[in-house]
């Protein structure tokens, strides 16, 4: 049997190409997730700032939808908290973690004209 020089060549890319496939399904998560637990950790720090921000804005967003015609919305700390723990799935979120990120977000969405809070307090 002989083999012809291009069907060798085409068996060859067609491995290589299956290779890289198969490589890319059982590697695939590594590129997102760091090798060192330093790193690690200091991208589960972001997220977790990240996430207190976002649950503090929701809260203050939600907060001035349900205050009625000239009342100050009333967004409290334990707010922030409950809703960083049910929407990103934390079990534990510290009180003073929650109240700063709320004073960065109140302070920076200018809530001082329409909202009060506890996070100063």
């Amino acid at each position: 049997m002989e083999w012809k020089p291009d069907a060798v060549v085409g068996a060859l890319v067609f491995l290589l190409g299956v290779g890289l496939i198969v490589a890319g399904v059982v590697w695939k998560g590594r590129a997102v997730r760091p090798f060192a637990a330093s790193r690690a950790r200091s991208v589960a720090q972001r997220e977790y700032a990240r996430d207190l921000q976002r649950a503090a804005d929701h809260v203050i967003e939600r907060a001035r939808r349900s205050a009625g015609e000239g009342e100050p919305a009333i967004v409290t700390v334990e707010a922030v908290v409950r809703t960083t723990q049910d929407r990103y799935g934390y079990a534990e979120v510290e009180r003073r973690h929650a109240a700063a990120a709320l004073r960065r977000r109140f302070e920076h969405g200018g809530c001082a004209a329409d909202c009060v809070t506890d996070a100063f307090g």
